[in-house]
């Protein structure tokens, strides 16, 4: 049987990277995937890609009605709504002396309050779904291992995606609570080679290029490839995840080891 038969998710950020890439898996595996995205050029060539089991819906996810369209065009596609991964985000380098209001203002904004009001506008649709379902309802919020440790040249960044790592543990212990039967974790990824990283890339550091550079940070001396979290994600949306809730869980490369 399909790992993700009869369960429909939603995907924050699903036209490129590991959105797109957990896209393609939910479908693999049986799912039907609703991409959200402000890039609808490339979210709709992804759905088209994908067929029946997939649909685009514009989404900027700093825009509370917008999340209320993305969950109810989900619902009425789909018959309801049983899981979601916010994995929209944006990166950038900065420090506390250099980072400006508004750019601190912008990073949090898109990884923090983006992923805030993704939870909020799913739960009422999930819970509904998840009292027909025995394996109940999964939210999935892409952290990062700068959520978990911090960085000199990250700092907006690294104040997000702490935030998002606090804020799944409250949505897993408040749906707990609630008898909801949703389960929310975290995933920690390492650098992935997606197109968020890319301008970084070419960059040079010292006698390195960026993707030398960031390549060393990991043990394993490469970059992750979107393909490897999104099998991770597909394990927290299935139900061979139902005992694990409010959780981190690191796809790193060993960088936090």
């Amino acid at each position: 049987m399909s790992r993700l038969e009869n369960k429909v998710v939603l995907i924050s950020g699903g036209a490129s990277g590991i959105g797109a890439a957990t896209a393609r898996l939910v479908v693999r595996e049986g799912g039907k995937a609703v991409l959200a995205d402000r890039d609808e050029a490339r979210g709709r060539a992804l759905a088209q890609e994908l067929g029946g089991a997939a649909r685009f819906v514009p989404l900027d996810v700093v825009d509370e009605a917008a999340w209320s369209k993305a969950v109810a065009a989900t619902v009425e596609t789909f018959g309801g709504l049983h899981g979601l991964l916010n994995a929209a985000g944006v990166g950038v380098r900065n420090s506390i002396e250099d980072c400006s209001l508004a750019e601190f203002r912008r990073v949090n904004d898109i990884n923090g309050l983006g992923t805030f009001l993704g939870c909020k506008a799913a739960i009422p649709a999930m819970t509904r779904a998840a009292r027909t379902h025995a394996g109940g309802g999964s939210i999935v919020n892409i952290s990062s291992v700068l959520g978990l440790r911090g960085a000199s040249y990250a700092m907006a960044y690294c104040a997000s995606k702490g935030a998002v790592r606090l804020l799944t543990k409250h949505v897993a212990l408040h749906c707990a609570q609630m008898k909801y039967n949703i389960r929310c974790n975290s995933v920690h990824p390492g650098y992935i080679d997606t197109p968020m990283i890319a301008p970084r890339l070419d960059q040079p550091i010292g006698n390195m290029s960026g993707r030398q550079w960031l390549e060393e940070l990991h043990p394993l001396g490469r970059l992750g490839r979107a393909e490897e979290v999104a099998a991770m994600i597909v394990f927290l949306l299935s139900d061979e995840s139902s005992f694990s809730t409010g959780s981190e869980f690191v796809c790193d490369g060993g960088l936090t080891a």
